[in-house]
């Protein structure tokens, strides 16, 4: 493969990798826009070239606008898990539903923007706390803002941040209504140290006829080849107490009166666990199928 000229706006980028003292000019790590190109040392042929195709940050654009596969839908809110029960429907189908409540919050505290940040969020307070609950640096920053002091803050990544301005207050209702599709994160319950069959559903061995192996792990590799055990074997240890995203769950019903949300299915956490609740990510929809 003979080597590709490249333009004058190329450039070169020294890498702790590919970096060799003895030629330094030869393990250079040329970058261009769309590839990323290795210059290799040949008996035969010394310009020969190794062409990666470079990683992009955008994945696809929505009306022009690049978006980041990171970046939300929409605007979402935080909101409290207050516990499950039955919904039944006006066709009599009874839907298994978490109650979802909402604490004084979810008023924007910060709004990013490409100039200031280097990219586009919206911040957002949730759960009103006292003074003496926050840091001076936490405090002073809600102050700034004009805000009450809060507990939570967290970011909502959007392609556009017009019309958000701090001590907004977002207000569920306007954002959605029944029948939306959500992504519910939260903080799963926390399990402690469990063995293999609690945490990765192992079977176990049999439990009469002499057998001496009944929960145990078992054999967690081969001997002298590889003489190791891979990274990433399923074997006991700390389960659960990790963050957890539930996708597509459908608001069944939105409770003006009693400033409760039904979703239908279960989120994580237990009551009083803290979620995050934004619009669902859904191919076709809110993100183009190319």
């Amino acid at each position: 493969m003979s080597a590709i000229p490249f333009s004058s706006a190329s450039t070169s980028i020294r890498h702790p990798i590919f970096t060799n003292n003895a030629s330094s000019s030869s393990s250079s790590l040329r970058l261009r826009t769309s590839f990323l190109a290795l210059p290799l040392k040949s008996h035969h042929n010394s310009n020969l070239r190794l062409q990666f195709p470079a990683q992009r940050t955008t994945r696809h654009t929505n009306n022009g606008v690049p978006v980041c596969m990171s970046m939300e839908a929409g605007i979402g809110v935080m909101a409290t898990k207050l516990g499950m029960m039955s919904f039944f429907e006006p066709d009599g189908k009874v839907v298994p539903v978490t109650v979802v409540g909402f604490k004084e919050g979810n008023i924007v505290t910060q709004v990013k923007t490409e100039a200031t940040d280097g990219y586009s969020a919206v911040q957002v307070g949730y759960r009103r706390v006292r003074d003496r609950k926050l840091t001076k640096p936490e405090l002073g920053h809600l102050e700034k803002a004009g805000a009450i002091p809060m507990r939570h803050l967290q970011e909502f990544r959007l392609v556009n941040v017009d019309g958000f301005e701090p001590n907004q207050r977002l207000v569920f209702n306007e954002l959605f209504k029944e029948g939306d599709l959500v992504d519910v994160s939260g903080i799963t319950i926390g399990k402690g140290f469990q063995g293999g069959i609690k945490r990765h559903n192992f079977k176990r061995g049999p439990m009469t006829h002499g057998s001496k192996s009944h929960r145990a792990l078992g054999s967690i590799g081969a001997g002298t080849t590889p003489g190791r055990v891979y990274k990433g074997k399923k074997m006991p240890g700390r389960m659960g107490g990790t963050k957890r995203k539930i996708r597509k769950l459908k608001i069944v019903k939105v409770d003006d009166e009693l400033n409760v949300v039904m979703i239908k299915g279960a989120v994580p956490g237990k009551p009083g666990n803290l979620l995050r609740i934004a619009p669902a990510k859904i191919v076709g929809k809110n993100i183009p199928k190319n």
